[in-house]
């Protein structure tokens, strides 16, 4: 069977100006997202501990964004009478949200470990590690392409992504695990153990996004 495109109820300006109000509250929290992933990156792997200590105001500001459109959109499906079309729009976006919500979280989380590892020498593995956040940040960032577009083909285009970020998690935790004759404390690699299955979590945050998407675009899951 053929996927319907998703378009606003044509026949109800009121709830297509509603819904278009919440895609752009969506981008304009997901801008927020991506603006705390790079001060986590800034922090983590350049040492910055100024870009750090801004990720709590930005993780308020995101997470009232949050509650916001989760509320919007349960006001709109029990008050303004949307089509199914309308219903799996609103859905995909409380579900979406949630996704942002969780990148935010993980963004303030590397931050703080950013803080905890600062005093010890930078670790070989960084480079690697850094590799994994660019492609998590590209990641987040077409996915939300993909949903100012509504771009099915852009949104399932993430998953080949994520598959890289998965074989890096692996190899880099492979070697934090079997690092040997480890001098003093071994709270740096523990930290990293953390900050990579942060990355890996995001990755797979930023991959629904994009299958979310897809969803509102043809009503069909991968």
């Amino acid at each position: 069977m053929k996927a319907v495109v998703y378009s606003p109820n044509s026949e109800n300006p009121q709830l297509a100006r509603a819904i278009r109000r919440l895609e752009r509250d969506v981008l304009r929290m997901g801008a927020l997202v991506e603006q705390s992933f790079r001060l986590s990156h800034q922090a983590l792997f350049f040492r910055n501990l100024t870009a750090a200590e801004e990720l709590p105001r930005l993780d308020k500001k995101i997470d009232r964004f949050y509650r916001q459109i989760e509320s919007d959109c349960t006001s709109i499906m029990t008050l303004q009478a949307p089509s199914a079309q309308d219903l799996r729009c609103l859905s995909a976006f409380m579900q979406l949200v949630r996704d942002l919500e969780r990148i935010g979280d993980y963004a303030k989380d590397l931050a703080e470990i950013a803080i905890k590892i600062f005093p010890y020498p930078p670790h070989p593995s960084l480079p690697e590690i850094a590799i994994m956040a660019h492609h998590a940040q590209a990641m987040l960032a077409t996915s939300l392409v993909a949903l100012a577009d509504l771009d099915e083909a852009g949104g399932r285009s993430i998953k080949h992504l994520d598959d890289a970020v998965d074989h890096a998690y692996d190899r880099v935790y492979q070697m934090l695990a079997q690092q040997r004759d480890v001098q003093g404390v071994v709270e740096p690699i523990i930290l990293l153990a953390l900050a990579i299955r942060c990355l890996e979590r995001m990755a797979d945050h930023a991959t629904n996004i994009g299958q979310r998407v897809a969803y509102i675009v043809t009503g069909q899951r991968s």
